[in-house]
């Protein structure tokens, strides 16, 4: 008796909690539907698409660069049943980022939360148009995070940091679409599927608040250009104790006649700090390539040969 007793408090137990799940999925679901958008895209025979999430009343949607990549315009479709054509207003191919317009008004924007508050564990739900089926939800947990996702513009390959792994379902697709936290609030736009149970999704955050907003406004996301390539890089104790700091940028590679080799940057040296802001890795070192950096004097803290160095270097703008 004691024992059938025991089971059904287990059970009870199991219960309310699942409740809990499916009270929390069904709202977060029923605050985002409305705010996420199918795209359609066609060139010649072939067609193509993903989904969107609505940033303003008048119009804005956010979406994956890839899933416009190559298309000026198309077509969206909403929960409501209403299709607009939709044109792109500007796209970073190195954040997979985009913004479009459509053609309409009194839309409902989805409310953007902060991805760096995220926790392993944490309830997440993704809301998009997987294999063009409209209204999709799939629900799951922060798998990871601090992923790193590369792509490439042309010649320009660029890492982007701090990419969320969850295991909600994804498939082709959901790319473009919501990746939301219990409050409803959009942190992430998924962008792949990297695998069965693993998909990723670009995290919504400061810097790419700064990336959208560019891109609304002009179109483009402009970055400063040094013209190195290496990695993260420890430094022994008692350099560390020297330098101020464990660890920095290790330049493996100057691109001939690039900013950094007209500064005098040399292979081997590890880049400490730009402007006096610490630089220990490469994701570091792409926060401080903006805009503002293009054309103006950039101090690198540089520890070469057991001694620290100050370098000046003047970055051009990346060419994508």
């Amino acid at each position: 008796m004691d024992t059938a007793l025991a089971n059904t408090d287990e059970i009870s137990e199991d219960a309310v909690a699942l409740d809990a799940y499916s009270a929390t999925v069904t709202r977060v679901a029923a605050e985002l539907l409305g705010s996420v958008a199918s795209l359609a895209v066609r060139s010649g025979q072939r067609a193509g698409g993903g989904s969107a999430v609505i940033m303003s009343p008048d119009g804005f949607l956010l979406t994956s660069a890839h899933v416009v990549n190559g298309h000026r315009e198309g077509r969206a479709a909403f929960s409501n049943g209403v299709e607009s054509t939709f044109e792109v207003v500007g796209a970073d191919p190195l954040s997979d980022l985009a913004v479009v317009r459509v053609r309409a008004a009194d839309l409902v924007p989805a409310r953007l939360g902060d991805a760096d508050a995220l926790q392993v564990g944490q309830l997440v739900v993704a809301v998009g148009s997987p294999l063009g089926l409209h209204g999709s939800v799939t629900a799951g947990v922060v798998s990871a995070l601090g992923r790193s996702l590369p792509t490439r513009a042309g010649s320009a390959i660029r890492v982007v940091d701090n990419v969320i792994q969850t295991d909600a379902a994804l498939n082709p697709g959901n790319s473009g679409g919501a990746l939301a936290n219990s409050r409803g609030e959009v942190i992430g736009i998924n962008t792949a599927v990297a695998g069965i149970g693993l998909g990723l999704a670009v995290p919504i955050d400061a810097n790419t608040r700064r990336i959208i907003g560019e891109l609304m406004s002009h179109g483009r996301f402009r970055r400063a250009y040094l013209g190195v390539s290496g990695s993260p890089h420890p430094l022994p104790p008692r350099d560390a104790e020297r330098a101020g700091q464990p660890r920095g940028f290790r330049v493996e590679q100057v691109v001939p006649d690039g900013p950094a080799a007209r500064g005098g940057v040399r292979a081997g040296d590890v880049v400490l700090a730009i402007d006096g802001e610490p630089t220990r890795d490469v994701r570091e070192l792409q926060q401080r390539m903006i805009a503002d950096s293009i054309g103006a004097s950039v101090v690198l803290r540089i520890w070469r040969n057991g001694a620290i160095v100050d370098v000046t270097v003047r970055p051009t703008e990346l060419e994508v």
